[in-house]
């Protein structure tokens, strides 16, 4: 059973299908909600030839309409972003899943806790759904995933991995 709602943005789902890992947010937190805009994009970019996973064939991820709360007026925000904010806003106690820096800045100012596709691996490792992250990581290296040498590091000794 799932410590608390879920909501992700684009990126960890686009990031976790391409290494293949998407079902260990199945596996971690059952179900996953997404606002509509990030449907939205991951068919933009499907539709522009980049490997998505189509959510239509992912009964464990639910696509939520955004309710009445006001969206953040932040200029940088993208759709995405703003979608999971609003929901999370409507859903207190949840964990949103954002890589984007900007939009986990937005998150803690609105106090809603968030991790994202590095945090979701480390859980993954931490409960033993994963038996070696460093291959996986080498993996998000060879998609548009931005990954510091040092944040690598972090990560690979949070884990206990070389």
């Amino acid at each position: 059973m799932p410590d608390r709602r879920v909501i992700s943005n684009t990126s960890p789902l686009l990031y976790l299908h391409q290494v293949g890992r998407l079902e260990l947010l199945r596996d971690l937190y059952r179900e996953v909600d997404v606002p509509l805009a990030v449907e939205a994009e991951l068919r933009k970019g499907a539709a522009l030839g980049c490997s998505t996973p189509d959510l239509s064939h992912l009964s464990w991820i639910h696509v939520r309409p955004l309710t009445d709360s006001p969206l953040p007026m932040v200029a940088d925000l993208g759709p995405g972003e703003a979608g999971v904010i609003v929901l999370g806003l409507s859903n207190p106690g949840c964990l949103l899943l954002l890589d984007d820096a900007f939009g986990r800045r937005v998150a803690k100012r609105s106090n809603l806790a968030f991790t994202g596709t590095l945090g979701v691996l480390v859980r993954s490792k931490k409960e033993g759904l994963l038996t070696n992250l460093a291959a996986v990581i080498e993996d998000l290296r060879r998609t548009t995933m931005y990954l510091s040498d040092e944040l690598i590091s972090s990560v690979l000794k949070e884990t206990d991995e070389p």
